[in-house]
């Protein structure tokens, strides 16, 4: 007589680092490193980069030409990697990373270095959610806690050590070099990630914690978000329309006239994609779940637009070395740390927390404008980035909790996705408005200009306070 195969009661789901997911799990690690590395690193280094390529003007342009890119190959490698596996996006992603990581090394022109950006953000940009399919794919259900959190430590180190040793190289070798070091590491995480790729699952897995591969345990979503053919083409409608946009606000004190047609024609295209990719009333900020996810774009907006732009504060107005503007950056990622481990020790009222981070983002900003004072040492600046880094570690990890939470089952991954393109927008159009207001004000005043773009950002961040209740369910 056959018996029936019942789970293992005793099963112990393998550890990340066991013989089943070793390999996996440090090929995954050092692929995240590698991309966070090479994001904490650009910040710091970009002021050199401008200074050897003649590209202050196209400074807030370089981070946006990424985060756009990022933007589309998010949704399409989402999209391709729910229908035909994440193979495919994984190593085109990992392709173009490196490949954009080289030319941008090589570069002779800040037209070409741009080009570069734009390829990173392309591959970056396929490379995590390809990941992330894979962890559903190759991870058991009671490991995959694990490895996120692994996940999450693997931004801390690039956070921490990033800006200071991308200065130090800058110093010394040279800014190319930041670009060139990552392309060699990439070949033995590829190695390592090779069973991952084919998908191997752990055979000791009872039936009932085996991943749950092709078929999700949800209902197939339904309507606009679930249709493969609008939402790529809303997502290139989304990037292109910023891009755009982006493009003719910068032309405008150059060329008026077609400057503003460029900006409304951008604008047009960008609210013609954007809503699609987004839940309804999102826009609005409706009360509950569309409040939610718009708070991530939010905060993003309002930290990373000002992040981007401390390092050229820093050496352009108070004389820092770019090693020295890296280290004061590197602060905000303690607080960032510090900020999402405080969220996590008790349950806590999650839309309260948004609402206090917001304003310690806020607080971090307006105390970075000390470094302008007379007589203030720009080393302020550190103190003010652990408090703006504290709010978006509570802020954001809110934001998520609460997202997931609200999102019914069918529409997590859509909400993801959602929190990501708001996120990677934001953060984009501030960037580059940034830029534009260095431009319009000038390269001799960038004293002047950062208190214009850290006023606007503040108020964003206080926008954020006002409308942080509204992230609580309807009643």
């Amino acid at each position: 007589m056959t018996v029936p195969k019942t789970p293992d009661a005793t099963y112990e789901p393998p550890r990340i680092f066991g013989p089943e997911y070793r390999t996996a799990s440090l090929g995954i690690l050092l692929v995240v490193t590698l991309i966070a590395f090479e994001g904490m690193s650009v910040s710091t280094v970009m002021p050199a980069v401008s200074r050897e390529l003649q590209a202050l003007d196209l400074y807030g342009v370089s981070f946006s030409a990424f985060l756009i890119a990022g933007l589309l190959a998010n949704v399409v490698a989402g999209l391709w990697s729910d229908r035909r596996g994440h193979a495919v996006p994984f190593l085109l992603g990992v392709g173009l990373f490196t490949a954009g990581m080289a030319l941008a090394g090589a570069a002779g022109s800040k037209e070409l270095f741009i080009v570069a950006r734009a390829v990173q953000g392309l591959g970056g940009g396929a490379v995590i959610v390809a990941i992330y399919v894979m962890i559903a794919r190759v991870y058991v259900p009671a490991t995959r806690p694990r490895i996120f959190a692994a996940l999450s430590a693997a931004w801390v180190l690039p956070a921490l050590v990033g800006p200071g040793v991308s200065g130090l190289i800058a110093e010394t070798v040279g800014w190319r070099w930041v670009f060139y070091g990552i392309v060699p590491l990439v070949v033995p995480a590829l190695v390592m990630l090779l069973p991952a790729l084919r998908g191997r699952e752990d055979p000791a897995a009872p039936a009932d914690l085996a991943p749950a591969d092709p078929a999700p345990a949800a209902p197939a979503p339904a309507g606009p978000r679930s249709r493969p053919l609008a939402m790529t083409l809303a997502a290139v409608a989304t990037a292109g329309g910023a891009g755009v946009l982006l493009y003719g606000v910068d032309r405008l004190h150059q060329t008026p006239l077609p400057g503003a047609v460029a900006a409304v024609a951008g604008l047009v295209v960008l609210g013609a994609g954007l809503p699609r990719l987004l839940p309804p009333r999102a826009l609005r900020f409706g009360q509950g779940l569309p409040t939610t996810l718009m708070m991530r774009g939010v905060l993003a907006s309002a930290f990373f637009a000002v992040n981007s732009f401390i390092p050229l504060l820093l050496t352009k107005v108070q004389g820092f070395s770019v090693g020295q503007a890296g280290i004061a950056l590197t602060t905000g990622a303690l607080g960032w740390t510090t900020g999402s481990y405080l969220q996590s020790r008790r349950a806590y009222d999650r839309p309260l927390l948004v609402r206090i981070g917001a304003a310690a983002v806020t607080a971090g900003i307006l105390l970075t404008l000390l470094a302008l004072v007379p007589g203030v040492s720009g080393w302020i600046v550190a103190p003010a980035w652990i408090v703006a880094g504290l709010g978006m570690g509570i802020g954001t990890t809110s934001v998520n909790i609460t997202a997931m939470r609200q999102s019914p089952d069918a529409e997590q991954g859509a909400n993801s996705a959602a929190l990501q393109v708001v996120d990677t927008l934001g953060s984009a159009l501030t960037i580059g408005f940034g830029g534009v207001i260095i431009n319009l004000i000038g390269h001799d005043d960038i004293g002047t200009g950062y208190v214009t773009l850290a006023a606007l950002m503040a108020a964003i961040g206080l926008f954020g306070v006002a409308v942080a209740g509204r992230m609580r369910d309807v009643p």
